[in-house]
This record gives structure tokens, C-alpha cells and sequence, in this order.
């Protein structure tokens, strides 16, 4: 017979009804003295007696949140957990209610009613600068469990019994995080803050919340902020942020190079995007950003920003801007102008561009090679019919999305079908409806099927995974030629590109045909 527990619904035991046989015979003998049964008919007796052989079954060990699963709390309940929370946020150290750990069901949850609280503390620290320092308690049990440094700290060898301890190079905030991980297995990251958490997760040794740091900045990781990023990924030897600072800072050159981040960067860092082969940008963009950053350190190092100043912060570095490659227009309106340059220096260069013969120079006279864009194909074959595809203003879009971050430099775009023409352009750049590039330009087609690039002012940054709808509204005259034949899925060198139709579409372009044939972008 299986018993069963109803409500466990678990198999309690097995039990096993034995007829013993002897039993039996002892029962027939007594029914053969009263001759109420033959021998024959003593067999067929119903036994009278069962030996109860009962087999438990193995338990499973039971955690404390199984036994006791979360329920809604309560009121009275709600407003003591409230109040334990607020408690670990401001600190107040208010002498908590008798039985609170019976508010809390699992070890966990327990653990974290210690986080900065003073109620059995064993150790202060005093976190912070000086002028803005914050005393916070600590647990050196739960503390050491979490980091080894902190177990070195108070149980290793040459550990020190101090009931204070001063962290004048880390951040309350970033402190109070890295606590909130080890007490509560919770990760807090805010964009203000995140970089200093890394720093204190990276001094005690908290591979896993500075791991969740290092995510943290790659998913917010931008034009704005990638040289601020490559800094800080080089000194916490954070190697994979440091590629993604970089494939960002190649293919948003100009937009970096602009940011206020940029200014904040190390002359370490500096010389580093200097010297920078695949640098996207103009070559006047990157001395503007020079002199930028140079007037920002002077400030730093209390110097007056005077034209003498800067050239001395920036030192060596500026012979790694490659000013005799700029257009002779942005040197003669822009550098020459600028007064950072010496007299010999401004005539040599002039002579540079003019001269057969030129003159030897400190400066690096060969271009940056830039990035090579690549094109995303999407329809097989093109053709052209009379009285198709007109434009007249109306608008042809279509969804794509990568399978890894890219930037989107520009569309390819057909031309004419009746010889050459000139076609004014809108394009455009959405996700979820909102705009995230836009550039209206005019291109000359000659007349063949052969696409023609139109570029945005910038490349925009494209996540994977994720839908962005692609549109151009085309003005012209002629009639033009179409796409046919159109595929999906594209694979384009280590890029996946997924296509789909786009509700904004009002002129018939969609995935089997139409305009937009090529996707522009750099990886």
C-alpha cells in the first residue's frame, strides 16, 4: 500500500502486509477442535494476524524558502521589513524589534538586514576624500566571505584589530554598492557611479560584480563617453572594453573627438588616439580636439591657458597630429591660424603642399587609413520598367536588424533608368520611432544600375538584436531602377542582417523589391 502525505503530496513509506504461515496453522488447529471446518477448508482461512514491514523513504533536505515560501507579509509585518530597509539606506541604527529575524524566512534576506547596519557591527569604515567622507559599519564574517581582501584584512596573517579603517580612495557610493553586493547578492549600478564601483571592485577583489560593471558600461557604451571609457578599461586591464572603446572611437571618430569626455582623457590616452591608424575622421577634427584637450589640462595643471602653455602639455603629441594630410584650405584657415605652430613649422608645411621638392618635417605626413565601409546587398538583381518607380515625394522604408553591433555610415541607393539625372535625398535612421540619424544631400546618377552612396553626417551606432527602420524619400524627374529578388537574411562578412517589411513604406518598397538596395556601415 503506497501511502501518500496529501498535503506534501510526497511519498511518506511503503508498507507491506506479510501473512505469516505459522499463524495460520496455529488458527486451524483451533478450528479443527470445535469441527466447525474440515483440513481441506483450513487453508481458505482468512489470516488473523500481519506483520507490518513499513520502508521509509529517503527525504530531500529541504532549504529554509521552501519550507517556508514567500507570502504577502502582514501589515504589521510589511511595516517592520519597510522599516529594516529604509534602516540599511539611511543608517539610522534604530534598535530593531525583538524576533526580527522571524521577518525574514531564509539566510539570505537575514544577511541582508546587516547591510549598513550598526546592530552587531564589528568594524567602521570611513569612506571617502576628506570634506567628503562617510562612516559605514561592517560584519568582518560576512565581509571576509565575500573578498579576499577583506579576509586577509581581519583573519589573515598580518591582519590588524582596528575598529576603523579609513578608504579615502574609494567613493561612499561606489563602497556602499560593492557592500550591497556582498551582503545582499543584489548589483546596483547606476551610470554616475559605475565606474567607481569597478574601481572598488577591482581593489577587493570582487570578480563578479566588476564583471557586471564591465557590462554595465559596455551596454552604455557611446560616442560620448568611449574616451573616457578607454582610459579607465586600460587602467582597471579590462581588455575587452578596451575593443569595444575602440570600435566605437574608429567608427565615431568626429563624435568622439568632439565630446566633453574627450578633454578628461590621460596624455597616456591621448598619444594613444593620436597615433590611431583607423581614426574616421578629418584630419583638422582631430587638432581641434587637440587644443581642446590642452586647454582643459592647463586648467588642470593650473597654468594659464595661453597659446605657449598648451603646445608645452601637449609636448611630443603634437607631432602625431598628421596636419600636412588635412585639406590645404583647413591648414591654412585652421592650423596655420591657430598660433600653436612655430614660424618655420606653418612655412615648411605651406612648402609641403606646394613645393616639388618638400622639406623634411617632424609631423607624420601619411594619411590614416581610416576604416573601409562595407556594403549589405540585399536584392539579387535590379530592372527598370516604363512608368516605374517613380518617387513624388513619398516614402521607401525597410526594417533591418544585425546580429552585432555596427554603424550605419549611409545607404546605397539606385539611379536613373533613362540616362543621367540628379536626385535629391532624404535619408533617415529610426528605432522604435525615434530618430537617431538624418542627412538630406543630392547625388548625380550616370545612368547605370549601379548603386550610389549617400551618406549620413555622422555613423550611427546600430545594437544587435533589435529592430531599426531604414527610409529615403527620393525627388526626382526620372524614372529609376528597383530591386528584385530580395533575401531576408544577408550575411555580410562576420554580420548577420535580418530584413522585414516597415509600415512607414508608401511607395512599394519591401523585402522582395524596391529601393534602399544597400545597407553602408563599418564593423
Amino acid at each position: 500500500i503506497l501511502m501518500v502525505d496529501e498535503k506534501e503530496k510526497n511519498m511518506k513509506c511503503l508498507t507491506f502486509f506479510l501473512m505469516l504461515p505459522e499463524t495460520v496453522k496455529n488458527r486451524s488447529k483451533k478450528s479443527s477442535k470445535k469441527g466447525s471446518s474440515s483440513s481441506s477448508s483450513s487453508s481458505k482461512l482468512p489470516p488473523v494476524c500481519y506483520e507490518i514491514i513499513t520502508l521509509k523513504t529517503k527525504k530531500k533536505k529541504k532549504m529554509a524558502a521552501d519550507i517556508f515560501p514567500r507570502k504577502k507579509p502582514a501589515n504589521t509585518n510589511t511595516t517592520a521589513v519597510q522599516q529594516y530597509h529604509q534602516q540599511n539606506l539611511n543608517n539610522n541604527n534604530t534598535i530593531p524589534a525583538p524576533n526580527w529575524q522571524g521577518l525574514y524566512p531564509t539566510i539570505r534576506e537575514r544577511n541582508a538586514v546587516m547591510f549598513n547596519n550598526d546592530l552587531m557591527a564589528d568594524v567602521h569604515f570611513v569612506v571617502g576624500p576628506p570634506g567628503g567622507t562617510q562612516r559605514l559599519p561592517g560584519h568582518k564574517y560576512v565581509l571576509a566571505v565575500g573578498s579576499s581582501v577583506f579576509h586577509a584584512m581581519f583573519y589573515g596573517e598580518l591582519a590588524e584589530d582596528k575598529d576603523e579603517i579609513r578608504i579615502p580612495d574609494v567613493e561612499p557610493a561606489a563602497f556602499l554598492a560593492m557592500l550591497k553586493y556582498i551582503y545582499c547578492d543584489e548589483i546596483d549600478l547606476a551610470a554616475d557611479t559605475v565606474l567607481a564601483t569597478l574601481y572598488a571592485a577591482k581593489k577587493y577583489i570582487v570578480p563578479h560584480l566588476a564583471r557586471a560593471c564591465v557590462n554595465f558600461l559596455e551596454t552604455s557604451l557611446s560616442a560620448k563617453n568611449a574616451c573616457v571609457l578607454l582610459s579607465q578599461s586600460c587602467l582597471f586591464e579590462e581588455p575587452d572594453l578596451t575593443q569595444r572603446c575602440w570600435e566605437v572611437i574608429d567608427a565615431q571618430a568626429e563624435l568622439a573627438l568632439k565630446s566633453e569626455g574627450f578633454c578628461d582623457i590621460d596624455f597616456q590616452t591621448l598619444e594613444s588616439i593620436l597615433r590611431r591608424e583607423t581614426l574616421n575622421a578629418k584630419e583638422i577634427v582631430v587638432f581641434e580636439a587637440a587644443l581642446n584637450w590642452a586647454e582643459v589640462e592647463c586648467q588642470r595643471q593650473e597654468l594659464m591657458a595661453t597659446i605657449e602653455n598648451k603646445r608645452k602639455v601637449l609636448g611630443k603629441a603634437l607631432y602625431l597630429i598628421r596636419i600636412p594630410t588635412m585639406a590645404l584650405d583647413d591648414f591654412a584657415n585652421g592650423a596655420a591660424q591657430s598660433g600653436i605652430l612655430t614660424l618655420n613649422e606653418t612655412n615648411d608645411i605651406f612648402l609641403w603642399y606646394t613645393a616639388a621638392k618638400k622639406p623634411e618635417l617632424q609631423f607624420v605626413s601619411k594619411p590614416r587609413k581610416g576604416l573601409v565601409p562595407q556594403r549589405c546587398h540585399r536584392f539579387q538583381s535590379c530592372a527598370y520598367r516604363s512608368n516605374q518607380w517613380r518617387y513624388r515625394g513619398r516614402c521607401d522604408s525597410i526594417q533591418f536588424a544585425v546580429d552585432k553591433r555596427v554603424f550605419i555610415a549611409g545607404f546605397g541607393l539606385y539611379g536613373s533608368s533613362c540616362g543621367s539625372a540628379e536626385y535629391s535625398a532624404k535619408i533617415e535612421l529610426k528605432r522604435q520611432g525615434v530618430i537617431l540619424g538624418q542627412n538630406l544631400s543630392k547625388y548625380f546618377s550616370d545612368g547605370s544600375s549601379s548603386t550610389f552612396p549617400v551618406w549620413f553626417e555622422y555613423p550611427v551606432q546600430i545594437e544587435p538584436d533589435t529592430f531599426y527602420t531604414a527610409s529615403v524619400i527620393l525627388d526626382g524627374n526620372e524614372l529609376s531602377y528597383f530591386g528584385q529578388e530580395g533575401m531576408t537574411e544577408v550575411q555580410c562578412g562576420k554580420v548577420t542582417v535580418q530584413f522585414q517589411c516597415s509600415s512607414d513604406s508608401t511607395n512599394g518598397t519591401g523585402v522582395q523589391g524596391g529601393q534602399i538596395p544597400e545597407l553602408i556601415f563599418y564593423a
